[in-house]
């Protein structure tokens, strides 16, 4: 921002970096070693069982945080700092600190400051930090939002993800919960001795979804080239290369809507397993939900927007056909009454093939049913080109996918390895109407040609566990700096008191 259009709790600050760097203090700190986590020191001072107004010099503490919370009382100051681990009061006397005394006149809430102390509590029996010595490590020159509100505006908490993390410790805690949930699912994998791999992002042809892409050119090579849709078609040629088990968190780029279940950015678990098919991925899902739940806080009944889950194993199993009798009243083999019920929920069906009428009317009538975990199997045909079809009835594809509160989670094949039936279903997708597959990978039909094992492949989207596991009920809560619109302007939160003589806080959970 222009310093010309600066707000005056701006210029204040500034001028308070002038009158530090006077006292030949650096604003900006430096290297300062050693630090405790706050909620290791609290630990240390909870097991001292110390009384009110009770202190140890012997028992010292080094800790680092932002200024959250300020309260001048004359030669006294009481602070709370905030690190990434939680809040602790600490405790600076002009008596104690002496020459800092005019540097600690400065502070600000924002503040990020770092001390050594001893422990101890006040009289009313807060465990805090009696300061011995300070050092400013960072001037906030921005003031954080108003006392006692946080960052609550929805749409800036997006933008400036920054200043919400730090005014908002439940936003902060989804994140670790996304990092532990990521590590869960990793270790679970790499106990099956399943093989981290990464694919390319800058992709000469894309596939492995129904997708419209990202376009970007190379200028050097004069190359068209996309951002990946699905890493898909790069996992199974390595299968054919030899390596049997392999996996990626992949971040996958789709030019579509924006919703509460859709970014255009995401991050996707893609995994295939030689020698398995889907009924093995239905428990490779089960099962790496069931780690991340344990390693959370081992709670399998969960509540997600107000609705109670149980993750129990197993999961409910049924198969499409038989829920879209149940929940829309119509078969696949009638589909003048698919399209009367299409016409009916107000779908657009005129031009469409079958199969993506069918889906529209599943989607419609049978997703808002699917509350419970459950595993949908055995999809139309149509739909899965990259599927192999159950022996039994060809126009049935070996598919299923995984559903939450009514959301797809994942999505799992026992995958098509005949290179000739892969051709052929490619090649008919070429001559049908959906644009978003338009593609044919010739050197993926290659790499069939050589042989890939019998095998089961698995998509999870990494996003929406996190908000079904976080009860977040948005993926944009989920993700820590989600695509938004082009802001109209800059605009600022509502700045906190900076009184000296009143408690000024950031959001305290």
């Amino acid at each position: 921002m222009a310093v010309e259009n600066e707000n005056k709790f701006v210029q204040e600050r500034r001028a308070k970096v002038a009158k530090i760097r006077e006292l030949e203090v650096d604003p900006y700190g430096g290297r300062f070693p050693d630090v405790e986590h706050v909620s290791d020191v609290r630990s240390r001072a909870e097991d001292l069982a110390l009384e009110s107004g009770e202190s140890k010099e012997d028992e010292t503490a080094r800790v680092a945080g932002r200024i959250v919370l300020q309260r001048v009382m004359g030669n006294l100051v009481f602070l709370t700092i905030r690190d990434g681990s939680g809040d602790i009061q600490v405790a600076l006397s002009k008596k104690a600190v002496k020459d800092q005394w005019p540097v600690i006149k400065t502070f600000d809430l924002g503040d990020i400051i770092g001390m050594d102390g001893y422990l101890g509590k006040t009289k009313t029996g807060e465990i805090t930090v009696w300061g011995s010595s300070v050092v400013l490590l960072c001037k906030a020159l921005h003031p954080p939002p108003e006392k006692w509100h946080g960052l609550t505006d929805v749409e800036m908490r997006y933008r400036q993800r920054y200043v919400d993390l730090f005014t908002n410790p439940d936003v902060r805690e989804v994140f670790k919960a996304r990092s532990k949930i990521i590590q869960s699912v990793r270790d679970y994998l790499v106990g099956l001795e399943y093989l981290e791999v990464e694919t390319p992002v800058l992709q000469p042809i894309y596939g492995g979804a129904a997708a419209r892409p990202f376009t970007t050119h190379h200028n050097t090579l004069d190359l068209e080239l996309f951002l990946r849709i699905s890493p898909e078609l790069y996992l199974k040629r390595l299968l054919v290369g030899g390596m049997e088990r392999v996996f990626e968190f992949s971040r996958n780029f789709r030019n579509e809507g924006i919703s509460t279940q859709h970014n255009p950015e995401f991050t996707l678990l893609e995994l295939y397993e030689a020698y398995g098919d889907y009924f093995v991925m239905m428990q490779r899902v089960e099962e790496m939900v069931a780690a991340a739940i344990e390693d959370l806080d081992d709670q399998f009944t969960r509540t997600f927007r107000d609705v109670e889950l149980d993750f129990s194993l197993p999961w409910n199993r049924q198969k499409y056909l038989d829920l879209l009798r149940e929940h829309a009243g119509v078969s696949m083999d009638d589909m003048a009454g698919v399209r009367a019920k299409a016409a009916e929920l107000g779908i657009k069906h005129e031009g469409k093939d079958d199969a993506i009428v069918v889906n529209d009317v599943f989607e419609e009538t049978v997703e808002p049913h699917l509350v419970q975990p459950t595993f949908v199997y055995d999809y139309p045909a149509a739909l899965c080109p990259l599927t192999r079809r159950h022996p039994d009835d060809p126009n049935i594809a070996l598919r299923f996918e995984a559903y939450v509160a009514g959301m797809e989670l994942g999505n799992a094949y026992t995958e098509l390895n005949d290179p000739d039936v892969q051709y052929a279903n490619l090649k008919q997708q070429l001559s049908g109407q959906d644009e978003t597959m338009a593609v044919m990978d010739d050197d993926f039909v290659l790499a069939l040609q050589y042989g890939m094992p019998p095998a089961g492949g698995l998509g999870v989207g990494i996003d929406r566990l996190v908000m079904l596991l976080t009860d977040s009920s948005s993926i944009r809560d989920v993700i820590l700096f989600p695509l938004q619109r082009r802001a109209v302007q800059h605009a600022e939160p509502k700045a906190a008191d900076d009184g000296s003589n009143e408690t000024a806080a950031i959001k305290e959970d």
